[in-house]
């Protein structure tokens, strides 16, 4: 489900779950990957990545709305903590967008410092107007700070898929390239930062999205 492994200072987190939805076993098993990250001791820097076509589909709707139905907002409290963990990290964090990324899977790209997109196929998209689902407090938060007004007014209320090209112009992304250099472009944007000082890295994170940090962490639905 989760393959953490590190080459130097960058730990690479790979999702292994198929379309990488975010259920009770796959958001646990990302929250102790992340402990073994924040646990760890000199320079790092943290890659995720997903499958050959997803990074993350988003929340696991069939097990919510099946075995995870009894967990109720519980398990919501706890996906939007994780999502707020990912943004605070005191680290480097750069996602390697090498797929769709759609809903939750594409405000989990938005937690990290950086992203690099596959350019040749895979979306990234906030169709939440179209499930009829309106996103927590925590969740316009983070949109709001990581893409602005304009491009989050866009990109909620038309629901509509933007290919790698278009993510670098709207400012969603840093990078576009081709599949096979996805990963590699991402590692070597990681690389050179993995010596910044986490104290200090984690405090101007903090500062930037201090409102999105604390709504996340809080677990507030409205």
């Amino acid at each position: 489900m989760i393959d953490l492994k590190r080459e130097g200072a960058v730990f690479i987190l790979a999702m292994q779950a198929g379309e990488n939805r975010f259920n009770r076993a796959f958001v646990d098993a990302l929250a102790a990957a992340l402990d073994e990250v924040e646990g760890s001791a000199g320079p790092a820097a943290l890659v995720t990545v997903g499958t050959d076509k997803f990074y993350s589909n988003g929340l696991d709707l069939d097990w919510l709305m099946g075995a995870g139905s009894a967990e109720g907002t519980g398990f919501i409290a706890d996906f939007l903590a994780l999502l707020g963990r990912f943004l605070a990290l005191p680290l480097p964090t750069v996602a390697a967008v090498n797929g769709h990324a759609f809903a939750g899977g594409g405000m989990f790209a938005l937690t990290h410092d950086f992203r690099v997109m596959r350019a040749d196929r895979g979306f990234f998209c906030l169709p939440e107007i179209d499930l009829h689902m309106p996103l927590a407090p925590g969740m316009n938060a983070l949109i709001a700070a990581k893409l602005g007004a304009r491009v989050a007014t866009d990109l909620l209320l038309s629901g509509r898929r933007v290919g790698g090209e278009e993510a670098v112009r709207l400012g969603i992304v840093d990078e576009a390239v081709a599949a096979d250099a996805v990963l590699a472009r991402a590692i070597a944007r990681a690389e050179p930062l993995a010596t910044k000082e986490r104290d200090t890295y984690g405090a101007l994170k903090r500062g930037l999205y201090a409102a999105a940090i604390d709504l996340l962490a809080g677990g507030a639905l409205r």
